[in-house]
């Protein structure tokens, strides 16, 4: 039984995500973790931005906040997002040295949350210009999660999904359109 959707993106993954998460019903019950690089020292408006366009509650994450089910977190900026579990699935914020030279990095959060997710989680790579990502998701797929890539051809920037199909055997490398055909399969079957 999935708990959790992990999205991973970076140069040219906003319009995407933010499709991605239009079409999610306001009782999609997953929780929905949104990560997208950005640069150091800038603020960030996402969350305000995903607020705005879908029916889900969205907020910025925050160390040790339970992660509830039905809601989407974005990433903050400058710091590493892991997922840690005690009486229920909590974020944790590091201040780690940055990872392939980002912080929020893709394979931090994906590795972390595998460890205590397994089977039950779901991650997905956008677009991207770099290989962040890869190794996260080769280890959700080390831990039978669920793992799904946009199609290279589809991506404004090939690099991140490219690199994920290259390091690991994806349940799905699909458009878009799929991507949500197949969260909203997944979110029916629970």
């Amino acid at each position: 039984m999935y708990k959790m959707l992990l999205i991973g993106l970076s140069a040219g993954g906003i319009p995407l995500v933010k499709r991605l998460i239009t079409a999610l019903p306001k009782d999609y019950s997953l929780a929905v973790v949104v990560l997208a690089h950005l640069p150091q020292g800038h603020e960030s408006n996402l969350a305000q931005i995903l607020d705005d366009a879908c029916d889900l509650p969205v907020t910025m994450a925050a160390d040790q906040q339970a992660i509830v089910a039905g809601h989407i977190y974005v990433a903050p900026p400058d710091y590493h997002l892991l997922v840690e579990q005690s009486s229920s699935f909590v974020f944790a914020l590091s201040e780690d040295k940055p990872v392939k030279s980002v912080r929020p990095s893709i394979d931090v959060l994906f590795k972390s949350a595998a460890e205590v997710c397994g089977a039950d989680l779901i991650a997905v790579i956008l677009s991207g210009a770099n290989s962040d990502g890869a190794e996260g998701m080769a280890r959700v797929k080390q831990l039978d999660g669920l793992c799904i890539v946009l199609n290279p051809a589809d991506a404004e920037f090939n690099t991140m999904p490219n690199a994920v199909i290259k390091q690991v055997l994806v349940d799905y490398s699909v458009s878009l359109d799929d991507i949500i055909s197949l969260l909203l399969s997944v979110d029916e079957k629970i």
